[in-house]
């Protein structure tokens, strides 16, 4: 008989607020990505009126949106979604580093979970093969997450006594 506290997976997402911030550069993607993303949601239950989706221009100003979203307290997860497709110059480098790098300091700076659904491709054909299994992975992630982070307690004021020995 083990004696370890399991946290069990929970994939219930009936009383969860997501948040959405799709990409417009590439836009098939960014399109792609959330009708499968919704798709899922809706299978996992979240409900419609529970979702906000926001539209940006591309994935660098992404995480600035999901930033904003975050500090509303009022989601219990985020999702970005795009993709970034190499070129033939150093930007893709840049976009998919910096996007990537975004996405992880708003989850860790807020304590939200972000599903990152950000494609980073060397060609549309990569990108069209992955965007409806990302979509769906992402919706997946973010329930999931949000559940299992819930399941923490949230210490954000400590009273005087708290660290008096007396």
């Amino acid at each position: 008989m083990s004696q370890v506290d399991v946290i069990e997976r929970n994939m219930d997402g009936k009383n969860l607020q997501i948040g959405i911030v799709v990409s417009r550069f590439n836009e098939y993607a960014g399109k792609e990505l959330y009708a499968a993303c919704l798709e899922e949601l809706k299978r996992l239950g979240v409900k419609e009126k529970h979702i906000t989706k926001v539209t940006v221009p591309g994935a660098l100003e992404t995480p600035l949106v999901l930033s904003k979203l975050a500090g509303t307290g009022e989601y219990d997860a985020l999702i970005a979604l795009g993709a970034v497709i190499k070129g033939e110059t150093y930007h893709f480098e840049l976009v998919a580093e910096e996007s990537a790098r975004g996405v992880s300091r708003v989850a860790l700076e807020y304590g939200i979970p972000i599903a990152n659904g950000i494609l980073t491709c060397y060609s549309d054909e990569q990108c069209k093969e992955r965007t409806k299994i990302k979509g769906t992975d992402c919706a997946q992630c973010a329930v999931e997450m949000a559940n299992l982070v819930a399941e923490f307690p949230i210490i954000d004021e400590f009273e005087d006594d708290d660290f008096n020995d007396d």
